[in-house]
């Protein structure tokens, strides 16, 4: 099979929905399928081709995912004449890629991490106008036809059903995930309490109530720290989060790193006390997966798919405050753990789900160009 993927951000972005493709898209070329990925070139030093782990690396010279919307056309259109399918995602990437499906009539597939709808308008770090463009840049790719729907978890499919996207359109296939490194990574709480947020930083991961939340922590446990891995871009986000660091005095409380290596990530996760995840919604949730992967405890906020993807040891919030995040870290240091059977999300099972549906829009089309 001849696979394009158009994705506005890949390897090696940070993210839950980069994490995905590039897995997926690893694993596809792994299999002897051939897979090409058309994205954005975010940073000069990237190079504007190349092959990684078997995948053809296509970055096309732009860094704003609105104006990759436009500048990606002529490129989807070339290459997408010479797939079999064509498999997007939310939200960018989304219509040059249906665009280009209909004029080199090829089957069209499409990634929906979360839908949001009317959320957009109530979180922070964003402007009024900011999120009502995404609102209506949301809505105007769920107006788009897609062959096929994929959702993430059930807490997707359930918002793509509430969008009146059809429901014999739509398959479920939870992300995958290799079990075998991580399993190498055991928990090793630290003396001193010590808790862990990592992951990208976006509008909807609730930092604007870890840290108020991470302020009440500190006064009563002036010796305990919280550690944030954060990239530095959004630049502008950033700054955000350094300044309410500064505005809320937790310059001695907070430790930021960056750039870690996949091992380093991996060692710091696991001589926390706990990991955070405050989010207002999650399509599935890497963090989540790959922490109960390593028997890390998670504080999380229980919204969108994280009832599906946290396990084992945790607390969860019961309302979307930081006093709830506060008193969940203080149930936290006491060690006042509920728990749950462990899940698993096997990169195997994906991969198998991937390939079925795949190749039966691959069968239908080449059987509509025979007629």
């Amino acid at each position: 099979m001849k696979i394009l993927f158009v994705l506005e951000h890949y390897y090696p972005y940070i993210g839950g929905a980069e994490k995905l493709f590039q897995l997926l898209a690893e694993a596809l070329a792994g299999e002897g399928h051939k897979v090409k990925v058309l994205t954005t070139r975010f940073r000069n030093d990237l190079p504007a081709q190349e092959q990684h782990k078997g995948v053809d690396i296509i970055r096309i010279n732009c860094r704003n995912r609105f104006l990759f919307s436009f500048l990606s056309l002529p490129h989807v259109l070339r290459h997408a004449k010479q797939a079999d399918l064509i498999h997007t995602t939310t939200y960018n990437a989304a219509p040059p890629a249906w665009l280009a499906a209909k004029v080199c009539r090829k089957k069209v597939i499409i990634t929906f991490h979360e839908v949001w709808g009317k959320l957009w308008f109530n979180l922070p770090f964003a402007s009024r106008f900011l999120r009502t463009g995404f609102y209506l840049f949301e809505k105007l790719v769920l107006s788009l036809s897609f062959d096929h729907y994929i959702a993430v978890s059930d807490f997707t499919k359930q918002k793509l059903i509430g969008e009146k996207i059809p429901v014999q359109k739509i398959s479920k296939i939870y992300n995958g995930l290799y079990y075998e490194d991580l399993a190498k990574h055991k928990y090793e709480p630290p003396k001193k309490f010590t808790y862990t947020y990592f992951g990208r930083l976006g509008i909807s991961k609730g930092l604007d109530l870890l840290l108020p939340a991470a302020k009440m922590f500190s006064e009563l446990y002036p010796e305990s720290s919280l550690v944030l891995i954060i990239p530095k871009n959004p630049k502008k986000m950033f700054k955000q989060i350094e300044q309410l660091i500064a505005d809320l005095e937790l310059t001695d409380h907070v430790i930021i790193r960056q750039e870690l290596s996949t091992t380093d990530l991996r060692t710091q996760i696991t001589n926390s006390s706990c990991v955070v995840i405050p989010s207002y919604s999650e399509g599935f949730c890497f963090v989540a997966v790959e922490t109960v992967a390593m028997q890390v405890p998670i504080i999380s906020s229980g919204q969108g798919a994280l009832k599906e993807t946290v396990s084992g040891s945790y607390l969860e919030m019961e309302e979307m405050t930081a006093k709830s995040l506060f008193e969940n870290l203080q149930k936290a240091k006491l060690e006042k753990w509920e728990y749950r059977e462990v899940k698993k999300f096997e990169m195997k099972d994906a991969l198998k789900a991937y390939l079925k549906l795949y190749q039966s829009y691959i069968a239908t089309n080449k059987s509509i160009k025979q007629r």
